[in-house]
């Protein structure tokens, strides 16, 4: 089994509640950063709670998706799932998206433009809207 599907496997029986507000500001400052161009990375949490942003060796950025080479990551089970930005307004996942929704992680973030703490919307391994508190 590779690492991707064995770290997936493991991060199934994860459940994720809530996010620190700082972890907001930091993929969105990174989303503006990065825009137009769409910004990727990782997310850790510890006890249900979303503490931080892994950022990942190698990533590539464009204007139409961002590539996360996930097998530069370290075999970490506290990594439950990924955040990445979209340059306009539209905070739905794309079916590219979906594919990596369903392969990693069990909780993932779309940051889009304007990039302010309000336009994120979480999203489950099936693509469906998930509700975090932002503590």
């Amino acid at each position: 089994m590779s690492r991707t599907r064995l770290a997936g496997a493991c991060m199934k029986k994860k459940t994720t509640s809530a996010i620190l507000g700082s972890v907001i500001d930091m993929i969105m400052a990174s989303a503006k950063d990065s825009h137009p161009n769409e910004f990727a990375c990782s997310l850790r949490a510890e006890d249900g709670i979303i503490t931080e942003v892994i950022l990942v060796p190698g990533t590539i950025s464009g204007n139409t998706s961002a590539i996360l080479r996930l097998y530069m990551l370290p075999i970490d089970f506290s990594i439950v799932g990924t955040a990445h930005s979209h340059p306009s307004p539209n905070g739905n996942p794309s079916p590219a998206d979906l594919g990596l929704f369903s392969r990693y992680g069990n909780v993932h973030l779309i940051a889009h433009y304007p990039y302010t703490r309000s336009s994120w919307k979480a999203y489950d391994r099936q693509g469906q809207f998930v509700e975090l508190t932002v503590l």
